[in-house]
């Protein structure tokens, strides 16, 4: 049980996939928190045991939104660290504890999952990541491995300040804005590579990406990040 790095599971009508997420999490690392986003499929079932902490939110409010209430209690249990994994199944509970051990062992850094795909990752959406990967590291200076890839280690406090300090990265934007902002605080960068499975819906795969919609919402993200990059002091 570590009384430093913990595991973060946001969660929104996932369906099956999030027992099994957290069984394989708990398997793997102590303790896991699940942030329940305001889910109504039923998933929100889980029961705690030794090692597990269940968060529910009343509404839903996006992927960042639920990090942020975890963060903050997070803060106010002690802990230093938190990665954070989707709850679908897509993320590799086998690699959380080289994760945790490289965040360790590095305090001060990031420890930034690249994708290693397989068969089932939809092409679409791996060539389409390229591009934020570019525009995140022309925004950072900094080697990002990948900006969309959400398995990854953070500082509490780094992340917690750079959400509270705006109104964003409280959705779909959180993934890439955190590693910016983060970066923009001095926070350096490691990469570990990662493998991904994306689950057929036959399979129990659930996903709420919406191709139009989410990238709309990446694009005007990094907009706005190219902006204030331009308005404010840069040092890389």
């Amino acid at each position: 049980m570590s009384p430093t790095h913990l595991v973060l599971i946001p969660s929104y009508n996932t369906g099956a996939k999030l027992g099994q997420t957290v069984v394989e999490a708990l398997l793997a690392w102590q303790p896991v928190w699940v942030v329940v986003d305001g889910s109504d499929d039923g998933s929100d079932a889980l029961v705690e045991v030794p090692g597990l902490r269940i968060i529910r939110r009343a509404r839903n409010g996006g992927k960042g939104a639920a990090v942020l209430t975890g963060l903050v209690e997070a803060q106010a249990a002690g802990f230093t660290h938190v990665l954070v994994m989707d709850a679908d199944g897509q993320h590799p509970a086998g690699e959380i504890e080289n994760f945790m051990e490289t965040s360790q062992e590095n305090p001060d850094t990031m420890i930034l999952g690249v994708p290693i795909f397989d068969a089932s990752a939809p092409l679409v959406r791996v060539l389409g990541r390229r591009i934020s990967n570019v525009l995140a590291r022309l925004e950072t200076g900094q080697n990002i491995g990948d900006a969309l890839f959400g398995f990854r280690v953070y500082p509490v406090a780094a992340l917690l300040a750079v959400m509270q300090a705006g109104r964003y990265m409280r959705r779909y934007d959180f993934d890439t804005e955190a590693v910016v902002r983060l970066a923009w605080r001095g926070v350096q960068v490691i990469n570990r590579a990662a493998p991904v499975r994306y689950f057929a819906p036959d399979e129990g795969g659930v996903s709420h990406f919406r191709y139009l919609r989410d990238n709309i919402s990446l694009a005007a993200m990094h907009l706005r990040l190219l902006a204030a990059l331009l308005l404010r002091p840069f040092h890389r």
